[in-house]
């Protein structure tokens, strides 16, 4: 499904640019990962359980901090992260369905899931309340939603550079740095459990439930 503020020439751009991004993606994270983002990926993924889905899963960073008893399914939006994410699925000897998809529209049915993780890619992606959604209607009951992210800074001054970056960031690459998926992870209905801003606000991390009982 296009959304109608997407058309489907914008969708081609956005999945070129990340696909020709796709080769020095785990450099860039890499540094990051280093100056930024810190534990983040451990933080998260050290919590899934089950049956777990990876929205954005990239070029599979993730992959080696989840335990080995979970079940791991990872969607893309850009055929070139996807096929790094094998081979290094490959390298680790895990086991991982992969399959091209859109955050916003998945191709699950309703609470399919135990957990939904999605590390710094809703920055990125159209429409974060409609991917929020999705994860949520793909949880079971009781599931876990587990999310990394950069946001908007709780410093004024960084939000000015925040908002002047934008202007190009958006447009190229569709890479937002103002929002801040909390507030759409409480007006979706999820139960907060826990959430950690650091960083000068910039990072956020955060575990959360469907209400209802497992």
């Amino acid at each position: 499904m296009t959304h109608p503020d997407q058309s489907s020439d914008q969708r081609a751009r956005w999945r070129r640019y990340w696909d020709k991004h796709a080769q020095g993606y785990d450099k860039e994270m890499a540094f990051w990962d280093r100056v930024a983002f810190g534990d983040s990926r451990e933080w998260v993924c050290s919590q899934a359980t089950g049956q777990v889905l990876e929205v954005a899963i990239g070029t599979g960073l993730n992959l080696g901090f989840y335990p080995d008893t979970v079940t791991l399914t990872g969607i893309d939006f850009s055929p070139a992260m996807l096929d790094i994410a094998a081979a290094r699925a490959a390298q680790l000897g895990r086991t991982v369905t992969l399959r091209q998809a859109d955050a916003q529209d998945l191709p699950y049915g309703d609470a399919w899931f135990d957990t939904v993780v999605c590390t710094f890619g809703l920055c990125a992606i159209p429409d974060p309340v409609r991917a929020i959604d999705e994860m949520r209607r793909v949880l079971r009951p009781g599931g876990r939603l587990l999310l990394a992210d950069h946001v908007a800074s709780t410093s004024l001054a960084v939000r000015a550079l925040q908002r002047a970056g934008e202007v190009v960031s958006v447009p190229y690459g569709g890479e937002h740095f103002l929002r801040r998926p909390l507030d759409h992870v409480r007006a979706a209905g999820f139960e907060v459990e826990n959430s950690q801003r650091f960083k000068l606000g910039i990072v956020e991390r955060l575990c959360a439930r469907k209400p209802g009982k497992a």
